[in-house]
């Protein structure tokens, strides 16, 4: 799916105007603080169901206001090699949030929905901004955040899953945090536990593997000397050698002290690493952003391979990479079928980004939180 409409009321500085956007290229320009990071914020909200920003929903509410609305017209988009009939909507999706209440109200074709995750599902939406080189550079967290955003992507029953994991985990935490462990109930907890670990890794197996595939066929495409050095592997968060019953059990008094759980799909990872040292000891800054490139690019693919069309938010890459990164990143999504969006302060150069074939495009002026098409 493509997002071809958004509208707001009470996001930020951006007008309650309703906006149309290409399901193909879409690039947006304006001086700091006209609100072109907002509209893929806006964006970001229809996909995730959170500010890519910042973590309150209280700082993207405009002043004075207890709730946000962002509504959003989805079509077929480029994903099938063309379009849903002209003017006619696939899917309308909503998400509105009371800042006061706390309550969160979302939307499907005029229906409520109870979990994100329905939401979410119509419109993939990944977003390369400065913070996203983190991946690298960053901990576990981040890596493991990369890797469910695809898994949930391929596999409709991993968000059911991962989040009753999550449910089990705390369960389990309060108990160590205690100090006094009954080892029946502790059994209990384990065994529930256990359960759901391997039903997680395994999804996040297969799609590391989907994932690897496509990521070894852009490394062979890039002429770089660390390319033959480079090895990605998943960890599931325990010694896969033995079973996550056993782990907890014979690191029972370990985890006691430290007052939550220790090991299992909570600690998995991507192990990113050259001739045998890690990568974000090894690579240079502009080295670890071509890998998280990559890595992005090849999200896309595993998605794209599946019929599924990404919805890219690329917010100020000017800032963090040079001219020639910046061509192979667009490249790349254009012949993926993505759809994207690309800000930046001065209006965007398409000839730059796209040298052979220049797409189909729609440019947007931003200023003071209205767009204007050029």
């Amino acid at each position: 799916m493509a997002l071809v409409k958004l509208q707001t009321e009470h996001f930020r500085n951006l007008s309650p105007a309703p906006a149309s956007f290409s399901p193909s290229i879409n690039l947006l320009y304006g001086e700091n603080g006209s609100g072109k990071t907002s509209v893929l914020e806006a964006i970001g909200y229809l996909g995730l169901g959170r500010s890519f920003r910042v973590g309150r929903h209280q700082a993207v509410v405009s002043h004075g206001q207890q709730k946000l609305t962002v509504f959003g017209g989805l079509d077929m988009g480029m994903a099938d090699g063309g379009r849903s009939v002209p003017g006619e909507l696939s899917h309308r999706v909503g998400i509105s949030r009371d800042v006061l209440a706390k309550e969160t109200t979302l939307r499907v074709d005029g229906e409520a929905v109870r979990n994100l995750s329905s939401l979410a599902m119509h419109l993939p939406v990944s977003v390369i901004d400065p913070g996203v080189f983190d991946i690298v550079a960053g901990g576990p967290g981040k890596r493991r955040q990369f890797l469910d955003w695809a898994v949930f992507h391929v596999e409709h029953s991993f968000a059911s899953v991962w989040q009753q994991c999550q449910r089990v985990t705390s369960q389990r935490n309060q108990i160590l945090r205690t100090g006094r462990i009954d080892d029946a109930l502790m059994k209990v907890w384990d065994s529930q536990y256990t359960e759901l670990a391997e039903r997680l890794t395994k999804a996040r197996k297969e799609t590391f593997r989907l994932f690897t595939t496509a990521f070894d066929s852009l490394l062979g495409e890039i002429d770089a000397p660390w390319v033959d050095g480079l090895k990605l592997d998943f960890y599931a968060g325990w010694d896969s050698s033995q079973s996550l019953f056993d782990v907890l059990k014979a690191h029972r008094e370990q985890e006691r002290k430290m007052g939550h759980t220790l090991y299992g799909p909570n600690r998995a990872d991507i192990r990113l690493r050259f001739q045998g040292r890690p990568v974000s000891e090894t690579f240079s800054r502009g080295q670890q952003k071509t890998l998280v490139i990559l890595m992005k690019i090849a999200q896309g693919m595993v998605l794209s391979n599946l019929g599924k069309q990404v919805t890219f938010l690329l917010d100020d890459i000017n800032a963090e990479l040079d001219v020639g990164h910046r061509a192979m990143l667009a490249q790349k999504l254009y012949e993926l079928r993505c759809q994207v969006f690309l800000t930046s302060i001065e209006s965007p150069r398409p000839e730059e980004l796209w040298q052979n074939t220049m797409p189909e495009y729609r440019l947007f002026h931003v200023e003071h939180g209205k767009l204007t098409e050029e």
